[in-house]
């Protein structure tokens, strides 16, 4: 029987960034997929700042970003006029290293991914159905149906289910997947396009009850459309063509079509489980939640739950962590998964309700807000914040302690450039590490020297402080870079408290100098 120490069951973007941030912390695990191969279609397109960041962990960020086509921009139009512009660049220059949405098709986005792990020595095993699996207390086994037809039995420490919104892992736990399904049906094509909003950014038509996002992912026409299919076919989803389609909004934008690469109808759903974790059978991304396409959030989110999970495994897997570290899981990302849904909810809902009131609102009240938030930069820098995932915080996690400036356990940590430098380099590494703006008591350096954690001092500056940070505070950050401690007095001591109550034996050893 083959034994590994995590079983990850689908290899979509979820699961290839479980797996490879477990093969970085040096975690033996085994990707199996269904799928004969990869997709091959782009379906899922936007790579959010917050996901870029997280990359650059791997040093993936680089090569991704010279892959995708950048989309500096935000454009709402509103019968024909556009309302509105957000420039990325200008409302994010100052918060992340990516200040821009990065269109990325998803086959290519994968194929990358693959690479990587390939280089890693962890190939995605293809052709191999997950069947069946039974949790034993301390290791479950896993049934398996190989390429050949022939079946296998796998033993993991753990297994994360990555199999998609159906998820036969979230079928077998019992879990539920509350929420519903839009009405309409929406469709998404590939297409060569011409004309004023072929601008390379982001761009949002709305027209009555009828809407089309433009997403460019080439610099020589090539986009995304989604939007609504006409009301009179709407009940024939699978004989639709892109001669189906609403036309209203795309033609208020003066848009041609000049080639439709490929066409798809589908339904909206908007889900979320109501447990992520099952003693040791885990449900992350579409497994776990499912919204609207609205903002780009679906990818980014299940990537999100990989890396959150990847870490966590590697402590209790190396005894670095009790279990009790793996139950913070579920209530840090199924809180932001809730949010999203009601988030993205409310703006689907905005986009196709359908009578007179509705298209007022739509044709004439939102003009008039997007246009005063044309204006006001603390609103779009709000905005940016909200797409980019970068205000994605953990305040209420067991997990999350302290107040430092204005920075608070839970938070993510604020980038800050200073002279030709920032303060993320150092978190390229997946570990444990203490930041300190200003200067690191004595006592601190001897803990963090004792534990083998890095400890970053960096000089004190004004951008420091306007970035919400607090002179000589202590930021203890987790490996997947938020801020677990904001200690404003600095102390080794509250470091050594914030391990010990939370069962960290690795941090926690090593008595304290109490001079």
């Amino acid at each position: 029987m083959a034994r590994v120490e995590v079983l990850i069951v689908g290899a979509g973007p979820t699961g290839l960034v479980l797996a490879l941030w477990l093969a970085q912390q040096g975690i033996c695990a085994r990707i199996v997929d269904k799928t004969a191969g990869p997709g091959t279609t782009s379906r899922a397109l936007a790579v959010q700042a917050r996901t870029l960041e997280l990359y650059s962990q791997l040093g993936l960020a680089d090569e991704v970003v010279a892959a995708g086509m950048r989309n500096p921009g935000f454009n709402l139009w509103v019968g024909g006029e556009r309302k509105a512009h957000l420039s990325f660049a200008r409302a994010g220059a100052h918060l992340t290293p990516y200040s821009f949405l990065l269109v990325y098709p998803q086959d290519q986005h994968e194929a990358l991914l693959v690479r990587r792990l390939e280089q890693m020595g962890v190939p995605v095993e293809r052709n191999t159905e997950l069947l069946d699996f039974e949790d034993k207390g301390d290791h479950v086994t896993a049934r398996l149906r190989m390429a050949d037809g022939a079946e296998e039995r796998c033993e993991a420490t753990f297994l994360a289910g990555c199999d998609g919104a159906r998820s036969p892992v979230r079928h077998q736990l019992g879990a539920s997947f509350e929420g519903g399904t839009y009405e309409h049906i929406f469709y998404v094509a590939d297409v060569k396009i011409s004309g004023p909003a072929a601008n390379g950014e982001v761009n949002i038509s709305l027209d009555q009850s009828d809407f089309v996002a433009i997403l460019s992912y080439s610099s020589d026409g090539h986009a995304r459309l989604i939007g609504t299919v006409r009301e009179d076919r709407a009940g024939q989803a699978e004989q639709l063509t892109f001669e189906d389609v609403s036309q209203r909004a795309i033609a208020r934008l003066r848009l041609t079509i000049d080639e439709v690469k490929w066409f798809s109808t589908y339904h909206v759903h908007h889900r979320v489980t109501n447990r992520y974790r099952q003693g040791r059978v885990f449900l992350l991304g579409d497994a776990a939640h499912i919204h609207s396409p609205a903002g780009g959030q679906g990818m980014n989110t299940g990537i999100g739950d990989a890396i959150n999970l990847a870490w966590k495994l590697k402590a209790v897997l190396r005894g670095e962590a009790g279990d009790s570290l793996l139950d913070s899981y579920e209530p840090e990302r199924i809180a932001f998964a809730k949010k999203l849904v009601e988030t993205t909810d409310r703006v689907f809902t905005f986009v196709t309700a359908e009578g007179s009131f509705a298209d007022f609102v739509r044709m004439h009240v939102a003009p008039l807000f997007a246009t005063a938030v044309d204006h006001i930069d603390a609103v779009k820098e709000f905005m940016f914040r909200v797409l980019s995932q970068t205000m994605v915080s953990y305040h209420d996690s067991p997990l999350s302690e302290g107040t430092a400036g204005h920075i608070k356990g839970g938070d993510r940590l604020p980038w800050v450039r200073v002279d030709g430098s920032d303060n993320y380099e150092p978190l390229a590494a997946i570990a444990w590490q203490v930041h300190v703006y200003g200067q690191a008591s004595s006592d601190l350096r001897a803990w963090c020297e004792a534990r083998g954690m890095a400890l970053h001092e960096f000089a004190w500056h004004e951008a420091h402080d306007q970035a919400g940070l607090a002179r000589d505070a202590a930021y203890l950050l987790r490996p997947d870079t938020y801020v677990a401690l904001a200690e404003p007095g600095g102390s080794a001591q509250a470091l050594n408290r914030y391990f010990s109550e939370r069962g960290f034996t690795k941090f926690a050893s090593v008595d304290v100098d109490r001079r």
